[in-house]
């Protein structure tokens, strides 16, 4: 990391604002050979984390833009480096006429994620906090941002390392024992140990338990619609979005194939998938879009079973119901079409959540609403401890997995050396949980998934 990066940090397209950010040695000598300031200082006189306000000039001396620049003097800085930000205008073409310049006088095109990885190896920020810059940048609901936000200050971390650090001292006791038996040091026992297993494997399953929710709360809820044809799932398609994406018809079968789309209902995303009607056919297209609805449903998180009882219950429709109830899989029937009903609407008998709805109207979209949050309540967890991407349940199940096994250990009267290889394996997990100890290779996959300029 002796070099000097370079990156547009604000997207490629037109803005307001426009940010091209530097980290490394020469950042701010190559600054001062483009940034003039209104006034007597140069800008490598400027103070730390102060905007300076002057003219923006290429090499040749000719004007680029009247900018903003601020430098962050290291180690103090984001990334543990000297760095600069030169906020310009938004033009896309002005920004890459700044970089192109930063270039020539020395600087690097920056990776993908390269700035975080940097105050990630400087020691600025552990690795889940890392991993929390690019969460809360594709955060999608404000939920899933102010977890983010809670890990990006530290806060699984923050759970860990108490875990971490006992089963440190659980570790370093047993090998000071071992090593130095002439020393006046008191006496491993396993027994004394025994609360602080049973601690961290609480602590630890109650953090995997977070990973389900984590997981939705990032990338929605994948929903299928079924129903017979003609049931009115285009039509709720439509209502939930709040404009006309699929095509609806009197017509049977219209719907041929999936149409996906991602939507907010209240503070849940659903990532919709409108489906074929289910129903036996000898027409080919629409078996393979039967087939299709099928493949969605086992797929999903949540099927919206819609149903037109105006006629009873078909028997599609109660088999479809039965299907659902064996496969405890998260669904909720759907009764359409309510303001086609004279009277009272006929409901089916099952045991899955029911809502009566009118894609017209909108009347019964707020019920839905209800039932989906009762299916996917938000975890007694605080914001910032909900697990949300694979590789750090990975790490936290391994932890657990470990400390159960010195559990079992303990239990079964095994020497302490098996019961320390098994808590050791769970340092080790969690230390790659927070970076304290991980191979090169992983660290540059974590980073692969940030864009450039962050």
């Amino acid at each position: 990391m002796s070099d000097t990066i370079a990156a547009i940090a604000t997207g490629s397209q037109v803005s307001a604002i426009g940010i091209v950010r530097m980290s490394g040695p020469d950042c701010i000598a190559i600054t001062d050979r483009l940034f003039q300031p209104f006034g007597k200082k140069r800008f490598c006189e400027s103070e730390d984390r102060k905007l300076v306000y002057g003219n923006l000039r290429d090499r040749a001396g000719d004007l680029l833009d009247i900018c903003l620049c601020t430098l962050s003097h290291g180690p103090s800085s984001y990334t543990g480096e000297d760095t600069v930000e030169i906020q310009c205008h938004g033009s896309p073409v002005v920004l890459r006429a700044v970089l192109e310049e930063l270039f020539a006088l020395g600087a690097r095109q920056a990776g993908p994620g390269e700035f975080t990885k940097r105050a990630f190896l400087n020691h600025r920020m552990e690795l889940t906090a890392a991993e929390a810059v690019v969460d809360i940048i594709d955060a999608e609901t404000v939920e899933s941002a102010k977890n983010a936000a809670g890990q990006l200050g530290g806060a699984i971390a923050g759970r860990i390392s108490g875990i971490y650090s006992e089963l440190l001292d659980m570790s370093s006791h047993y090998h000071a024992v071992l090593d130095y038996p002439d020393e006046d040091i008191e006496d491993f026992l396993l027994e004394n140990y025994r609360a602080s297993l049973a601690g961290a494997a609480g602590s630890l399953q109650t953090l995997l338990d977070s990973f389900q929710h984590g997981k939705i709360m990032n990338s929605g809820i994948l929903t299928a619609i079924v129903g017979r044809p003609n049931a009115g799932k285009s039509s709720l398609l439509n209502r939930l979005l709040g404009y006309d994406r699929a095509i609806v018809t009197n017509i049977p079968g219209t719907t041929r194939d999936t149409v996906e789309e991602k939507m907010m209902l209240g503070r849940l995303c659903l990532r919709l998938t409108d489906t074929a009607g289910i129903r036996e056919t000898d027409d080919a297209i629409e078996a393979l879009g039967v087939q299709r609805s099928r493949s969605a449903m086992e797929r999903s998180d949540l099927v919206l079973a819609v149903l037109d009882t105006r006629e009873g219950t078909a028997a599609e429709d109660a088999a479809l119901l039965k299907e659902l109830e064996a496969s405890r899989k998260k669904a909720i029937c759907i009764i359409s079409k309510s303001d086609l009903v004279q009277g009272a609407v006929q409901l089916p008998e099952t045991s899955l959540p029911r809502v009566v709805i009118s894609s017209v109207t909108g009347s019964g979209i707020d019920l839905l609403e209800e039932e989906v949050n009762k299916l996917f309540p938000t975890p007694e967890v605080p914001a910032g401890e909900i697990l949300t991407n694979a590789r750090q349940a990975d790490a936290v199940r391994r932890a657990l997995e470990s400390i159960c096994a010195a559990q079992d250990a303990v239990v079964n009267g095994m020497t302490p050396d098996i019961v320390l290889t098994e808590v050791e394996g769970a340092i080790a997990a969690l230390g790659e949980l927070t970076g304290q100890s991980i191979r090169e290779d992983i660290t540059n996959r974590i980073f692969s998934r940030f864009c450039v300029g962050k």
